[in-house]
């Protein structure tokens, strides 16, 4: 069985208390807002996007970066909890600096 690096335990440990930070500051009417999913689902076509580049992902992917949108955009995989919406194509580090996932698609 092979060992992991302290340094590699460190930054694991720093990334799980980061996200329980964030998790803990976020405002409750923010909470409310990303939770809600009992109206019906929005019109798509319709969404109005911030638009932030792409990133190249481990695969060599080109991914839209995490947008702010006034509904969930088409081709959404993931809203994050600080309400923006993700195109990653893998579960593994979706909204890593967006507070992490509130919900998948």
């Amino acid at each position: 069985m092979r060992r992991l690096h302290p340094c590699a335990v460190v930054f694991f440990v720093l990334v799980l208390l980061q996200q329980q930070v964030v998790a803990q500051t976020q405002p409750a009417s923010a909470a409310k807002t990303t939770t809600a999913s009992a109206s019906p689902k929005p019109n798509q076509d319709q969404a109005n996007c911030t638009n932030n580049g792409t990133y190249e992902n481990r695969k060599g992917e080109t991914v839209p970066r995490p947008e702010n949108c006034s509904s969930a955009p088409k081709g959404a995989t993931a809203q994050c909890r600080d309400g923006s919406y993700s195109f990653s194509r893998s579960r593994s580090g979706t909204c890593s600096h967006h507070g992490g996932v509130a919900k998948w698609f």
